[in-house]
């Protein structure tokens, strides 16, 4: 259960974009996955990683992760994105409209709620402060990018240790506990 409050959207969530791409500052980049480049095999590539697969439940083939990055780029639901410190990514995000993904079943979900699906692809680059120090400059650029978004959410899983301190470090605070299909996760919400 979870403590946002009751609030419960009314707006039709035909009218409400798809997630915005962030613009990042502070020598982070931002770009829009290309599944017709080199960026689908590095998508491919991190969700086979173990420290990955055993929290994405995604380690599928390179086939199944092409047609889920263009179902992605041709919707409203979700964004596949690279970020880059410098010149090559070092981390995947989806950046999601909460209201259309199963976490919007499972807390008072406003139309402009913005979410976060964060994944470091390389084990060596875990623990290296990467996610901690995106994360203020992530959630100020997706505020910024869609002025009625007063809240981003993550939702770990709660076995995710790593992730969770990360977030916390990250300016993003816990609010409760959520079963969603494939995990128990921890929702934890930064508000505008």
């Amino acid at each position: 259960m979870t403590h946002l409050d009751a609030y419960r959207p009314t707006d039709d969530l035909s009218a409400v974009p798809g997630p915005p791409l962030p613009v990042l500052t502070g020598g982070w980049h931002a770009r829009a996955v290309d599944p017709d480049s080199r960026d689908l095999d590095l998508v491919h590539r991190w969700m086979q990683a173990p420290h990955v697969a055993a929290f994405w439940h995604q380690a599928w083939p390179r086939e199944q992760w092409e047609q889920e990055l263009r179902r992605q780029l041709s919707g409203l639901h979700s964004m596949p994105v690279l970020v880059s410190r410098g010149d090559d990514p070092v981390m995947y995000l989806e950046v999601y409209r909460a209201a259309r993904d199963a976490v919007g079943q499972v807390y008072p979900a406003r139309p402009h709620d913005l979410g976060l699906h964060v994944a470091v692809g390389e084990l060596s680059m875990t623990d290296q402060g990467l996610v901690r120090g995106l994360l203020p400059v992530l959630t100020a650029a997706l505020f910024e990018a869609d002025p009625r978004c007063t809240r981003v959410l993550l939702e770990p899983d709660v076995r995710n240790r790593r992730a969770i301190s990360s977030f916390t470090a990250g300016g993003f605070a816990p609010v409760g506990e959520v079963l969603l299909p494939d995990k128990v996760a921890v929702l934890m919400v930064c508000t505008r």
